[in-house]
């Protein structure tokens, strides 16, 4: 193979360059993805790097690898599906397949490396335990929101106002600080603690014997890492095939054993996810260094509030590789010291409750045991005027031709029963007519939270003059419904693996099939702020709780006459609609669907849509069937979604 047919099949690796005093500079996502590129020794990717004008790069040249393929491009040459996400994103070697977004790209940037290299222990060790490290998607996990968004931007923001001597330190960063401190579990720590205890009693035991030790001694022990910060330490670096210390006897004697698991010493972090070095440390590290940098530069008395930040900011040098894939990157990793004299402890109101505590309680205020039925909630909305109210199905008996289609079109191809299936066909049926209703030629048509691209592809097949998009966050979902596009042949059709957030792409209308919880509010929102109209059928509704944008109840009418906790307990009755309940409890369970939707409907209308809420036909297709189709009252324009 020549070196243009490698360049050719090689992926697309697309990094943003902003600029700052009218001179280009590299966003921390950028550097975060380098940074990566770098200790991964990964040369899977072409990357090209994208200015909003022309510009030239070579004063970043110390800030990117070497090793690096790497070229300068516009924003407006960008491939259709690339301009339509945020950076960092990398398009397949079809041109039909974008994966956007700092934690997707970090995850397949990683994949890509073991692919070409699956020796390399110490990459996989950065996906964590069970290959879950912040594969939750930034709106449901409140962890990976603080690490791909909170701290970059809160930093981000710092670096663009560092003199400001009385600032208060970014919440995220005390945020992060607060959880550093905190006591970490794995899922081995019972074997661990107790290896930490047997040598805290050794140790102990060996001071007993010794007596008092030479003053030289102990000067030199002074400058060694806590004793109950070398097994934490010795855990972590064997995890990635490394081990500086000689390891601990594998089994505990008895006396260790019979120890209680509560009398056992906690666990301290080494590292951001806790005991081991993970993709979360990756992510933080550029972002911290810059921020430490920044801190020490023009704000040094402040650092005593970060001994946790800093602690764990050493022990990543520790990581064999990053050093060196720091000064790839151009950034020189140094040993900030916390200020001791003359300093005290950060009072509370210096140290506000953390963003994730504040959410984590309102969460368990969300999750109180519910006293009662719905039917008070349900009487109270009655009294004022407000009651489900369902629309007239347009074209009940409107159906794809199921027999002339396509196998690949057809759910019984996937893994489900003909029952299933054919209550799928049925529930397809009515997106795909409300869709055809609202399209026209040249129209882009988006699937949110597509799965493996049943509505999509019949949507794309039914629409050969529409261009359709199936976004999905899971891979291996998008990886197949790729493939069964590809087996029909359509050239209409791409993918997006993202989180929704990381789609601005412009779009006319918006469709979901059981967008569970509150992603059915973030599919509304979104077609709302690009003036798409949408066709959604809800699930879930059980998981609806306040959001980071939208809280509940949505409307006007509804905030009046109902509590947070009351809209709660028309949800969580919501989901009583199973066909094996009683007749009179699913009639319940369906008139709340049609409350909590109604609300919905309410607060779309105030941004200028007429919304409808529908059953689907046949009823008996889903416990879910209900349907809401907006239209935005003025001529759909192709604006994109600026906002989001």
């Amino acid at each position: 193979m020549n070196h243009m047919e490698e360049t050719q099949r090689r992926l697309s690796l697309y990094l943003e360059v902003s600029s700052h005093n009218e001179e280009p500079c590299l966003p921390l996502h950028t550097s975060i993805v380098l940074f990566l590129l770098s200790y991964c020794k990964c040369k899977s990717f072409k990357l090209y790097l994208v200015s909003t004008e022309p510009a030239s790069t070579q004063s970043l040249k110390s800030q990117i690898p070497e090793c690096l393929d790497v070229s300068e491009t516009q924003t407006e040459f960008l491939p259709q599906l690339v301009r339509g996400c945020r950076l960092p994103a990398v398009l397949d070697e079809t041109g039909r397949l974008c994966r956007a977004g700092l934690a997707v790209v970090l995850r397949y940037i990683i994949n890509k490396t073991l692919d070409a290299d699956p020796s390399r222990n110490d990459v996989l060790a950065l996906l964590g335990f069970k290959k879950t490290c912040l594969k939750a998607c930034a709106e449901v996990s409140k962890w990976t929101r603080l690490c791909e968004i909170g701290i970059p931007s809160a930093v981000e923001e710092h670096l663009r106002n560092p003199t400001n001597q009385y600032q208060q330190l970014p919440l995220p960063v005390l945020t992060l600080e607060q959880r550093l401190a905190e006591p970490v579990r794995v899922h081995n720590d019972d074997k661990i603690r107790r290896k930490k205890l047997q040598e805290q009693r050794r140790n102990k035991k060996n001071e007993s014997a010794d007596g008092q030790r030479d003053t030289d001694w102990e000067s030199k022990s002074s400058q060694l890492p806590p004793v109950c910060d070398e097994l934490e330490l010795r855990a972590a670096l064997a995890k990635l095939s490394v081990n500086p210390i000689p390891a601990l006897t594998t089994r505990e004697n008895s006396e260790i054993r019979k120890v209680k698991t509560t009398d056992l010493p906690p666990l301290e972090h080494v590292f951001a996810e806790g005991l081991y070095f993970t993709l979360t440390d990756v992510v933080l590290l550029p972002c911290i260094h810059k921020y430490l940098c920044c801190l020490q530069a023009h704000n040094a008395s402040t650092l005593h509030q970060l001994p946790h930040l800093l602690r764990w900011y050493n022990r990543v040098q520790e990581v064999p590789g990053v050093l060196q894939a720091a000064t790839e990157c151009g950034m020189t990793l140094s040993s900030p010291q916390v200020p001791t004299s003359g300093l005290s402890e950060p009072s509370a109101e210096d140290n506000p409750t953390s963003l994730l505590e504040e959410e984590e309680n309102q969460e368990m205020i969300t999750q109180l045991p519910f006293v009662g039925g719905p039917r008070p909630t349900m009487t109270k909305l009655k009294e004022n005027g407000i009651e489900a109210d369902f629309a007239p199905h347009p074209c009940p008996a409107w159906t794809l031709p199921w027999d002339s289609l396509p196998g690949a079109i057809n759910p019984t191809e996937g893994k489900m029963s003909n029952i299933r299936a054919d209550r799928k066909r049925q529930q397809l049926n009515n997106l795909v007519a409300m869709v055809t209703q609202l399209a026209r030629p040249g129209y882009t048509v988006v699937d949110f939270c597509s799965g493996t691209g049943h509505v999509g592809i019949a949507l794309a097949h039914t629409l050969p003059d529409c261009q359709v998009i199936l976004i999905e966050n899971k891979e291996e979902s998008l990886v197949r419904a790729q493939s069964r596009s590809a087996e029909l042949g359509l050239n209409n059709i791409g993918f997006i693996q993202a989180n929704l957030d990381y789609f601005t792409g412009p779009f006319h209308v918006g469709v979901g099939l059981h967008a569970c919880g509150v992603a059915t509010d973030m599919v509304m929102e979104h077609c709302i702020q690009a003036g798409a109209a949408f066709v959604v059928s809800p699930c879930c509704y059980g998981f609806i709780q306040n959001a980071v944008k939208f809280t509940f109840p949505k409307s006007k009418r509804f905030q009046e006459t109902l509590t947070y906790k009351e809209h709660m307990i028309l949800c969580r009755f919501a989901d009583q609609t199973a066909v094996q309940l009683p007749p009179e409890r699913r009639l319940i369970g369906k008139q709340c669907m049609g409350l909590v939707d109604l609300d919905r409907s309410w607060a779309a209308e105030t941004h200028g849509y007429s919304v409808q809420v529908m059953t689907m036909e046949p009823e008996s297709c889903s416990p879910k069937n209900n349907m809401l189709v907006g239209r935005p009252l003025q001529k759909i324009q192709l604006t994109g979604n600026t906002n989001a």
